[in-house]
């Protein structure tokens, strides 16, 4: 990170962690599309529409463990990789420690949580009693073993931030591949196994993470030899929580915001319809494969920033934000002319009803033009994560998901034409919050990367 060329380096870091998190997006998305096919009963018509609005309600959540555990790992990420670009063994080995111990203290908040605050939180978006028995059934079992994704994202930063991300791709795409082998046979009863609804699409969500773990857990104790391990680091020590959440607090606040936009968003289109709600849980799960393309090469543009910050590199620091711009940038176009192109064939893969798929599509046309804006706030954001300035990202984090499109959405939803209003909520919000995203940056340009400019090794 500190010798190679900034562009190949960024490459060879991002590709696998783009590989890995499109991955990802795409066995969330496989999901939906079984239990889309989720027969009907006696008692219960259109299941698999129901079983998709379940999902839809259980995501947030779902969102929201992983932003605790993907925040703390970004903390952890830009801590150690400063660690040792700053060559300070014993702080990274503590990072490391002092990771796990934190990921371990989430895992019982959500566990909790999955035994006694489920059937509320789903109560909260919908009095449907079929939905609200999917919902709680699914999420239920996704939070009581939670602690796969959460170890995992907790071991999946440590290989990232030194370098070794196709051992963290390894991982990723093992897990992802049991949950999408598991998935139908769990579902539908195959093998001889009973069939198991929407319960089934859980249980093989939650083995794949665990698949993960343990093999990111295998590559960071055998192959990470930067790390020193032991049982003496995974005490907490102020210190080091501090320094992690300093740069963590923002990301699991601005992954959390995600989290808490989509209830949002639920909560205010239930009011136009359900038939906009599974909508937008569909074409949000679709939108993932291009965000989650960004959040990688954001994932490799913040320990390349952050290890030259950490070195007093500032020709490189200028380098990996250019290049972290221009790449994640060229991802986003891509995702638009893709989703403008093929939204229609992708939403058709749902099953859904006339008026659904409709409705899905239009959503898909409009949102994708705000792919552009999202990019660069998506890039700078990794560039305030390397550089410590976590309140700017957090600020953008707000403007993007919260201050901006909440009202916005609000508001077109008491439209006349509420339902081809509602979607422009969000390029709006990705368009405002980009102006301040280029204002923060440029005032960290002059603030921390000018002042560089003696310690330069270039």
């Amino acid at each position: 990170m500190g010798t190679e060329s900034i562009p190949k380096v960024m490459l060879s870091m991002g590709i696998p962690i783009i590989l890995s998190m499109v991955l990802q997006a795409c066995y969330n998305i496989v999901d939906s599309m079984f239990v889309a096919r989720i027969p009907d009963t006696d008692g219960i018509i259109n299941a698999g529409e129901c079983a998709v609005n379940a999902l839809t309600l259980a995501f947030p959540v779902q969102m929201l463990i992983v932003a605790f555990g993907i925040g703390t790992g970004v903390g952890v990420n830009a801590l150690l990789a400063k660690s040792l670009g700053q060559r300070d063994a014993e702080k990274v080995a503590k990072a490391a420690g002092n990771g796990v111990s934190l990921a371990l203290i989430i895992y019982a908040v959500f566990l909790l949580f999955g035994l006694f605050g489920v059937k509320a939180y789903i109560g909260s978006q919908t009095k449907d009693a079929v939905i609200l028995t999917m919902g709680s059934s699914y999420l239920s079992i996704c939070s009581v073993v939670s602690f796969g994704i959460v170890l995992f994202s907790i071991y999946e930063k440590l290989l990232q931030s030194t370098g070794k991300t196709v051992y963290s791709t390894i991982a990723q795409v093992s897990g992802a591949v049991v949950n999408i082998v598991l998935d139908p046979i769990m579902i539908f009863g195959y093998f001889g196994l009973p069939a198991t609804g929407i319960r089934g699409a859980a249980y093989a969500t939650v083995i794949g993470q665990i698949v993960s773990m343990l093999i990111a857990m295998y590559f960071h104790y055998r192959k990470n030899k930067e790390v020193k391990a032991g049982l003496n680091y995974l005490k907490l020590e102020g210190g080091i929580v501090k320094e992690i959440y300093a740069i963590g607090l923002p990301a699991i606040i601005m992954q959390a915001l995600m989290s808490f936009m989509t209830y949002g968003v639920n909560l205010i289109f239930g009011t136009v319809s359900q038939a906009a709600v599974t909508a937008y849980g569909i074409f949000y799960k679709i939108q993932q494969f291009i965000f989650f393309a960004g959040f990688g090469l954001r994932d490799a543009i913040t320990p390349i920033v952050s290890f030259n910050y950490g070195m007093g590199d500032q020709k490189r620091v200028r380098q990996g934000i250019f290049y972290g711009l221009l790449y994640t940038e060229v991802i986003m176009l891509i995702g638009l002319a893709g989703l403008e192109v093929f939204a229609k064939p992708l939403i058709g893969l749902f099953a859904m009803s006339g008026e659904t798929e409709g409705l899905c599509v239009m959503a898909s046309k409009i949102i994708a033009t705000g792919f552009l804006f999202a990019g660069g706030n998506i890039a700078i954001q990794g560039v305030f994560q390397a550089l410590g300035c976590g309140l700017d990202s957090l600020i953008v984090s707000l403007l993007r998901l919260c201050i901006i499109v909440l009202p916005l959405a609000w508001v077109f939803a008491r439209m006349e034409n509420a339902v081809n209003m509602i979607w422009w909520a969000f390029p709006i919000a990705e368009f405002m919050a980009v102006i301040a995203a280029v204002l923060f940056l440029l005032r960290a340009n002059n603030k921390i990367i000018k002042p560089m400019k003696g310690r330069s090794s270039q």
